[in-house]
This record gives structure tokens, sequence and C-alpha cells, in this order.
């Protein structure tokens, strides 16, 4: 049977778009064939996977450098395979250092097909010349942040905003509440988790003694964390509730506060309402790429913040992020009610750039009409 649609996703986050990307699709067209690249959740809405998403999930750009002759074998064969296919449209989610050279490559070999790029790559931050790789290759690119579709204003491709996800996921910000506890997101990659939590729990644990009633959950993104997070646990001697991912909106909810790393659970969150710290760990050698070799030097890097153009967030990213600015920070949240008020409402400015378009509906629109 002749392929509709070949779909690739290499990465947790991709694999959350993808599902409700492919939900839509299907509601408007039942017998779509999609072949393609997909995690645990696009499988279950009927992806039929040719290679699975976990065998393409790395960090940084050290781990991107380990883990290079894996992703080139990787890649020539998910090529092949979408040649061999000849699929109508190929849709490309995010993973954009993987995907734009996938797009680029296709069309050397003579690929025929619309190419459709799923969430913008972060081109207003830093590797501008991926708006030429995109405008040259791709037949559409679908953006999730409102500001993206002004970097490509100078070219031909159309670009179209089609609202953010999260945004019917969670539709309404949540009250703030008078709790005691504070939640915990500590990533979503064990490397994250190994950098970021044992700074978190030393904080935790000082914050403990200075404030009794001071009560703290960990939300685990994956089953698979629980045995690495309870061994940090353990080795620093700190009492941690343990929350599934499925129940962070009751975990929210009971909580007045949050520290996060910084990604798309901290736009989760601003969605919520929950004020939050967000923290960066990176390593000095990566900190040093970022700033002298590929020359980000942003104002903010909390992707609230950079909506907002204003520090909705603290955020605490690579140097900036020790035991004693999280602690600073945390401190002057827990004691001054007024700026989690402020915090709040700020969030609920969020909200309303990112405008009430049903993106899942509206994307599966656009990728039909290529169709």
């Amino acid at each position: 049977m002749p392929t509709d649609i070949f779909i690739f996703a290499g990465e947790p986050s991709g694999d959350l778009h993808g599902e409700k990307l492919l939900e839509a699709l299907f509601l408007e067209k039942p017998d779509l064939t999609v072949v393609g690249v997909g995690g645990l959740r696009m499988r279950k809405q009927g992806l039929e996977c040719c290679m699975p998403m976990e065998k393409f999930q790395v960090m940084g750009f050290i781990d991107v450098f380990f883990a290079l002759p894996r992703l080139i074998w990787q890649f020539y064969k998910i090529r092949r395979t979408i040649l061999k296919l000849n699929p109508k449209v190929v849709v490309t989610i995010d993973y954009p250092g993987f995907n734009l050279r996938l797009g680029k490559s296709l069309r050397k070999k003579g690929f025929k097909g619309k190419l459709c790029h799923y969430i913008c790559p972060s081109v207003w931050a830093w590797g501008k010349s991926r708006i030429h790789l995109l405008a040259t290759h791709f037949d559409l690119l679908l953006t999730i942040l409102p500001f993206e579709q002004e970097c490509f204003s100078h070219t031909k491709l159309p670009v179209i905003y089609v609202g953010n996800p999260l945004t019917q996921r969670i539709p309404h910000p949540l009250l703030l509440k008078k709790s005691h506890q504070i939640a915990i997101f500590p990533g979503s990659r064990t490397k994250e988790i190994e950098r970021n939590l044992p700074l978190y729990l030393k904080v935790i644990r000082s914050l403990s003694k200075e404030y009794a009633g001071l009560s703290f959950a960990i939300s685990v993104t994956d089953p698979k964390f629980f045995p690495l997070i309870q061994k940090i646990l353990k080795r620093e001697a700190v009492a941690v509730s343990l929350v599934s991912h499925e129940k962070n909106e009751e975990l929210i909810a009971n909580s007045f506060l949050a520290i996060a790393k910084s990604g798309t659970i901290t736009l989760e969150l601003a969605l919520y309402g929950l004020p939050t710290v967000v923290t960066y760990a990176i390593s000095p050698l990566d900190t040093f790429l970022a700033k002298y070799i590929f020359n980000i030097h942003l104002p903010y890097y909390c992707l609230v913040n950079i909506l907002a153009k204003k520090v909705v967030f603290p955020e605490l990213i690579g140097p900036s992020f020790t035991e004693r600015s999280l602690t600073t920070a945390l401190k002057k949240m827990i004691t001054r009610p007024e700026l989690l008020s402020h915090c709040h409402e700020e969030c609920l400015d969020v909200r309303k750039i990112l405008g009430t378009q049903t993106s899942n509906a509206e994307s599966a629109k656009h990728i039909l009409n290529l169709l």
C-alpha cells in the first residue's frame, strides 16, 4: 500500500507532539497510511514504526559527538527507508540537527514529495544558517511560538503559527495554593537528572532545616528513572516524595513553588500559573562551546521569559546555577508572598501571548493540504 505520510520524532517532546498530531490526522482522515520513527505515545496512536525513537536520544554537544557514528548509520537507514516508501509527505518534528540534514539529503537524492517541518528550530538564538536550509529544501514550516514567523519574513517559505499544543492540554491556570510544598522537575533525560538533582537536594536539605514544615516532591518523567532518583536521594540522604509524570497536575495544584530544569516544562508551569525558579546545568566545555563557538548570547534562556521579553521566572543557567544562587532565589520567593502573586499574574499574560489556536487540528489541516 502506498505511504501517505512518513513522520519522524527523535526525542520525548517530539513524541508528545507527534502523538497529538497523529490523533488529529487520523480524526480527519482515518484511512491514512503513516510510517515513521516515534516513541511509545506515537506507536500507541497507530504509527507503523520502522525504528524506535529511543535509539536517537542524546543530549549536549559532547554527548552528540560520542554518539555520532551511531546517529550517522541511523540517518542513512532512515533516508533509504523514505526513498523506498516514497511517501507523499514527510513530516519531521523538532530535532533539527538531524531533521534539517535529512530534508536536504532527501532533496539531493531526488525526493519529489512534500517536506514539512513541525516546530521551528531556535534560529532566533543560534544556527541562523538553518533559516536558509529550511527555506531551500522544505515546503512548509509549522511553528508553535508566535515570534518565529518573523525570522523567515525575508524568505518564500510558508511559515504558519499553529498555536501552542500546551494551551489545549492546559486550558486553564490553577489557583495559587496556600501550601508548603515545593515541586521539583529535574529533567527528562538521565544526564539532566544527574546534573541537576544532586544540587537541588543540597539546597532542599538546608531549606528544610531553616523553614519547618516545608515538603518537597519530585516529578519522575519516566518509570525507568525511579531507581536513578532513589539512588541519588539515598546518596544525598534527603527524604523527598516521588510522583509519576501522570500526576503532574495534582503535584502542581498542591504546590506553591517549583524548581525546574529549563525546557518545555517551564512553559507548562507558566500555563498552570505556578511560580518557578528555572535552572540549567551544563558542563564547562558545553558552556564554552555555546558562548564562544556557537555564539549564543540571549537576554533570557527560559522560554517563558523569552516569550514575555522580561523575567517572569528567575533563571539560573550554566555558571550562574550554584547551590548558593538557587538557595537565594528560593528564599526570596518563600519569604515574599507578593512575589509569588506577581509571578502568577505574569504567567496569565504569557498565556495571552500564545493565543487560542487549536494547534493539533491546525497542523493536521495544513499537512493534509500538502497531500
